[in-house]
């Protein structure tokens, strides 16, 4: 077991979060597009406002493609 998968095991306990609940590689590979596309604080709150949406009802696949998406066509500060 990898320490990131002990961390999430811990925090996830810690919450009351299934472990089946949490999506680790959507998230990394969400915030790796936002950090690389966008800016790179825009990954931490990317994923915190992913788990609002998604703790409000929204999809995670839907909430991810979305994100991923927007992420992925955002023009650079340099074309803008």
């Amino acid at each position: 077991m990898s320490e990131l998968d002990r961390w999430v095991a811990a925090a996830s306990a810690e919450l009351g979060v299934p472990p089946e609940d949490v999506a680790v590689k959507a998230v990394l590979d969400v915030a790796r597009d936002v950090a690389h596309n966008v800016v790179r604080p825009g990954a931490p709150v990317t994923a915190y406002l992913m788990g609002l949406a998604v703790g409000r009802g929204a999809d995670p696949a839907d909430v991810t493609d979305r994100i991923t998406e927007l992420a992925t066509s955002w023009p650079r500060e340099a074309d803008a």
